[in-house]
């Protein structure tokens, strides 16, 4: 049997693997139970802050847009010009496409002068170009979204005690553009830019909300917008508001503590096998050798490669839990 049929087989039993588990799992009874008690919490709590949750919540699901939803746009372009802007880096996508390109290209050459397989050499080097940096754009997401989301109640404590000495909302942005350091500071003054040259205060908070792809900070859009419509008190709404973010957070760190010890536990399972094969290969490079040239070996290697990528997923997948 050829290589080709090999990876034909190998393959097409993978798809069969993937079709009856999508037809097996079918959904989590855990989650959906869970998703029940919260709707009847919601729905007869006489609780003022679990009314709000539920109505924020409701108003944020309808107004997720309809492609793309991971990055809030409708095309792919647009989508990979937003994860770079979210980065709070001034990239471009050209910028990013070349670098990616050039990653590439630099490790497929340097494999295949180190081992001469080719076809080796361009799969790890398109994994590499094309993966790492996704990765190092979704590290500094990540990075700046917390960073954002710790600042953030307190710059809306600030703007409820801008709002008890009499000041208009758009002065409080300002205050707490030029008092709050960070991410938080530099999203609010670029909020106060846009209005400043004749947007409305719900588009440019709109769109701030749009670019940072968080639900603490459409949350606070939601309510901004629904106090101009109906009116009330928008410093106590404000102030239930941090406060609810505050447990959300604190909620959040729990699950981060509680799964830390599986995470772990994931890494090192995950990165013990090629940590193992670059050091046998560092040391003894012709013991491994046939991994490189060996038809056999190669799919023997690629097949273990996909295995653990499943188990990774899965075990992501056991570690992950949405507040």
């Amino acid at each position: 049997m050829s290589i080709l049929q090999l990876l034909l087989v190998g393959v097409g039993l993978m798809g069969l693997m993937v079709l009856g588990y999508t037809m097996l799992a079918g959904p989590n009874a855990a989650k959906a139970s869970q998703r029940r008690l919260e709707a009847v919490r919601y729905r007869h709590s006489e609780s003022t802050k679990d009314k709000v949750e539920s109505q924020l919540k409701k108003a944020i699901a309808a107004r997720k847009p309809k492609m793309h939803k991971a990055a809030g746009s409708s095309s792919r372009g647009e989508a990979l010009s937003l994860r770079i802007d979210r980065t709070g880096m001034r990239w471009t996508v050209a910028q990013y496409l070349y670098g990616s390109l050039g990653l590439g290209l630099v490790v497929t050459a340097l494999l295949y002068l180190q081992t001469g397989a080719a076809l080796l050499a361009m799969g790890v080097g398109v994994m590499v170009g094309a993966g790492l940096p996704h990765m190092v754009v979704k590290f500094m997401i990540k990075r700046r979204t917390n960073g954002f989301n710790s600042k953030f109640p307190d710059a809306i404590e600030l703007l409820v005690r801008g709002l008890r000495s009499g000041l208009p909302v758009a002065e409080t942005l300002s205050v707490v553009a030029s008092e709050v350091p960070g991410p938080v500071g530099s999203e609010f003054r670029s909020v106060v830019e846009r209005m400043k040259i004749g947007r409305t205060m719900e588009d440019a908070l709109q769109e701030t909300a749009n670019k940072l792809g968080t639900a603490e900070f459409q949350f606070f859009v939601i309510t901004l917008a629904i106090q101009r419509e109906t009116g009330g008190n928008l410093a106590e709404t404000l102030s239930n508001l941090a406060e609810v973010l505050r447990k959300r957070s604190q909620m959040k760190l729990k699950i981060k503590a509680m799964s830390s010890e599986s995470k772990a536990s994931a890494y090192i399972v995950g990165s013990l096998p090629f940590i193992v094969f670059g050091m046998i290969y560092w040391i003894n490079p012709e013991y491994l050798a046939g991994f490189f040239s060996d038809d056999r070996l190669i799919v023997t290697g690629l097949g273990g490669m996909v295995w653990m990528a499943i188990g990774g997923f899965i075990m992501a997948k056991m570690v992950s839990f949405e507040v």
